[in-house]
């Protein structure tokens, strides 16, 4: 049976690449992170996703970047900037919500785990056309990962060939949710505002990417829907 690891963090991307491993993958499991970010209702809404999934196993992995500090993302003492324009997203370069070599460490860590399931199939929602900039999203970073991985585990040695899947790495925001739509992606508990609550401050980079997203759609946000319906917005 063919398996694969899903890095879920708990936002939109994920989910997607989540229902996109389900279709491809006869056995699906997932791992979120809670690493000091101060968005982390994230983690708990990534329980949910992965429950209403229905995959295999789910495990949270606790790994503390906030120590290092130099992220908005970790660091409580940096405010999460605004942001008026997808332009100004794609014109100010690497943004201060970048968290040092965080899909790095989630791969190397993600990896391990596949290692006792006996896979070498990761699957994860970097994308870098509707993003905000950051190094470790790129289709290079995640190659360069990929031989290392190759060179560097039990399972490469022995010849087995290390894939991450990066099936949204070439979309747009509008598109990612196209195809998880078409998947049967519930994004109702996914959350992406950086500013950690669960109604979108809608001025933060993943907010306004979000938002572009379902207007290039032109439905509602699923998480739009439900917290109407709870009576939160």
């Amino acid at each position: 049976m063919s398996s694969a690891i899903v890095i879920l963090s708990g936002g939109l991307d994920s989910t997607t690449a989540l229902y996109w491993a389900k279709k491809n993958f006869n056995k699906v499991f997932a791992i979120t992170f809670y690493y000091g970010q101060r968005h982390s209702l994230e983690v708990e809404m990534a329980r949910i996703i992965a429950k209403k999934a229905k995959v295999e196993e789910h495990i949270l992995f606790e790994v503390d970047i906030s120590k290092f500090g130099g992220s908005a993302l970790t660091d409580k003492n940096l405010e999460v900037p605004e942001t008026q324009s997808i332009e100004e997203i794609k014109e100010r370069g690497i943004p201060i919500t970048y968290v040092p070599f965080r899909n790095g460490i989630f791969l190397s860590i993600a990896a391990a785990y596949a290692e006792t399931k006996n896979t070498t199939n990761l699957v994860g929602g970097w994308n870098a056309v509707d993003y905000s900039g950051y190094p470790d999203c790129r289709p290079e970073f995640l190659a360069a990962m990929e031989e290392a991985l190759n060179k560097g585990t039990k399972l490469g040695s022995e010849g087995k060939s290390w894939k991450i899947h990066a099936p949204l790495i070439n979309l747009t925001k509008g598109e990612i949710i196209k195809l998880g739509l078409s998947l049967g992606a519930d994004y109702s508990y996914s959350i992406s505002c950086y500013r950690g609550t669960e109604v979108p401050c809608g001025k933060c980079d993943s907010c306004v990417l979000r938002a572009k997203g379902w207007m290039e759609v032109g439905k509602e946000d699923h998480l739009i829907e439900r917290l109407k319906r709870e009576g939160k917005v």
